[in-house]
């Protein structure tokens, strides 16, 4: 996907954030020689509301979020989701759930950037816990790389339970080298093996403790 076939809204707000948030904060990027051209799926540790915004700020190209589908029944969020290009998910949902992963493959088939958070909802213990299959399962049927990451400080800048931002915090991210699954690989244990080998580089990333295990 080039600059050009961007979603409107995501580039508005990436121009209008950016210097903003580099100025609010010290943020600094490991591993981004790691992110490969064409489609690639980011999979990252989620400790706050925040993580999408770090992410997108330091990615060059759009990416497209899997969000809870609650953002897009807001009417103050609804606009700003859908007009960036996020994706809903209804959690809980099965149709819902199959919806997001094509509305992902969509993505992805364009040569985009899909961002997914495995653990499914923002850790509030500060450990990295079970990862669900999703990611895994669009590197398979895509044949896009999965790029691990770890993000640091986040929480320090906003909580799951704070309503507003801190600034001055220190955020990192952290890319990791590409995991890459074939076409072939779609049987349920071999998405769990790559989901196993995905949530241990991700806390590596980010040193953190991996609770382990995979949803069924």
């Amino acid at each position: 996907m080039d600059r050009a076939s961007e979603p409107f809204g995501y580039r508005i707000a990436k121009a209008l954030l950016s210097r903003p948030l580099r100025r609010a904060y010290d943020i600094e990027v490991e591993g981004d020689d790691h992110l490969p051209d064409g489609p690639v799926v980011l999979a990252a540790n989620h400790r706050s509301f925040m993580d999408s915004i770090f992410l997108a700020l330091v990615v060059d190209r759009a990416v497209s979020f899997l969000a809870k589908a609650e953002y897009f029944d807001r009417r103050r969020t609804a606009w700003l989701f859908r007009s960036t290009g996020q994706i809903p998910l209804r959690r809980g949902n099965p149709a819902g759930a199959r919806r997001a992963i094509d509305d992902a493959l969509s993505v992805l088939d364009k040569g985009g950037v899909v961002g997914v958070y495995p653990e499914g909802t923002r850790s509030r213990d500060g450990k990295l816990h079970r990862g669900n299959l999703g990611p895994a399962r669009l590197a398979a049927t895509s044949g896009a790389p999965i790029v691990p990451v770890g993000l640091l400080g986040t929480d320090k800048v906003q909580a799951p339970d704070e309503l507003l931002p801190h600034v001055g915090q220190r955020v990192g991210v952290r890319f990791g080298k590409p995991i890459r699954l074939q076409p072939s690989e779609t049987g349920r244990a071999q998405l769990r093996d790559a989901t196993d080998d995905l949530m241990t580089d991700i806390a590596d990333l980010c040193g953190v403790e991996a609770l382990g295990g995979t949803y069924p």
